[in-house]
């Protein structure tokens, strides 16, 4: 297996252009995928084909069955996992590297031509080079969770399909150049069914966390935009503006029962009023 040095570099500059659960996916690639791959299960592999034993003297006939049983080495496929997996993060890291780097040329040229005002302000990043994950960037963003996830169930297949989950003790072989149908025994078969396992088990982790990221970024938007249209239609036929507090009157606890009185009070107020007007008019009528 190759050194991880220069992937792990990359990867780790994708921490501060990612959610929190992307940062989560980042740690399991790093911690329990690759650094597990690198320091236990090829020490256990190692070489493979030579360990293999089979029941015959005839030259060839280990060779041809290990390859016929195993068509690629696990350790190999794993790292080509890795490598598919990290390959459509690493893009998404060029994107905004360029994307920081464009913005920081714009923010040179806003200080440059301030008084003019002709230019726009940086829409991505911040002053401290932060990204914010919207608009080109968020599509570049869901693509690449997209691609992830894809190549994660397509691995897992694979898998499948290749080895099946459980490294079993012997095999039977027929093919040529074997003389007849011949037992062969790998080593190390439990010890290698647990890493297979185990290595299973971080891809399906993996995976979860990679669908959760989408509907985290899915619900976070539509979160978002319904936030906007509430502040913009809060005033409505069923949900009218309300009044000012210069407007409303200020009652006690009470507020039914003074608001009744009050206005008792005011039409008998208006009655008597009204009372007193017809009286004077028929003064004014007997005397004239």
């Amino acid at each position: 297996m190759g050194d991880w040095g220069f992937l792990s570099v990359l990867l780790d500059k994708v921490q501060s252009h990612s959610t929190v659960i992307g940062k989560i996916w980042m740690s399991v690639l790093f911690i329990f995928r690759i650094l597990v791959l690198g320091a236990g299960a090829e020490s256990v592999w190692g070489d493979e084909q030579s360990n293999l034993v089979c029941n015959t003297l005839q030259p060839g006939c280990e060779n041809v069955c290990y390859d016929w049983k195993f068509p690629m080495s696990h350790i190999r496929f794993w790292v080509m996992q890795i490598i598919f997996v990290s390959t459509p993060t690493l893009l998404y890291l060029g994107h905004a590297i360029h994307v920081i780097h464009r913005e920081n040329k714009l923010r040179e040229k806003i200080k440059q031509q301030h008084s003019k005002g002709m230019l726009k302000s940086p829409k991505y990043t911040d002053e401290q080079g932060h990204v914010k994950i919207k608009g080109n960037l968020l599509g570049s963003y869901f693509t690449q969770l997209f691609f992830k996830i894809i190549f994660e169930l397509a691995f897992i297949v694979g898998q499948y399909y290749l080895y099946g989950f459980v490294m079993i003790p012997q095999f039977a072989c027929s093919k040529y150049p074997c003389p007849h149908t011949v037992e062969c025994f790998m080593s190390h078969p439990t010890e290698k069914t647990i890493f297979i396992i185990f290595m299973l088990v971080m891809s399906c982790v993996s995976l979860l966390l990679t669908v959760i990221e989408v509907f985290y970024l899915l619900c976070s938007r539509v979160g978002c935009r319904s936030g906007k249209r509430r502040t913009r239609n809060n005033t409505s036929a069923e949900n009218p503006a309300s009044l000012s507090p210069s407007w409303q009157p200020k009652l006690g606890a009470e507020d039914p029962l003074k608001q009744n009185k009050l206005n008792m009070e005011f039409e008998s107020h208006t009655r008597s009023r009204s009372g007193a007007k017809e009286d004077k008019q028929l003064l004014e009528d007997h005397s004239i």
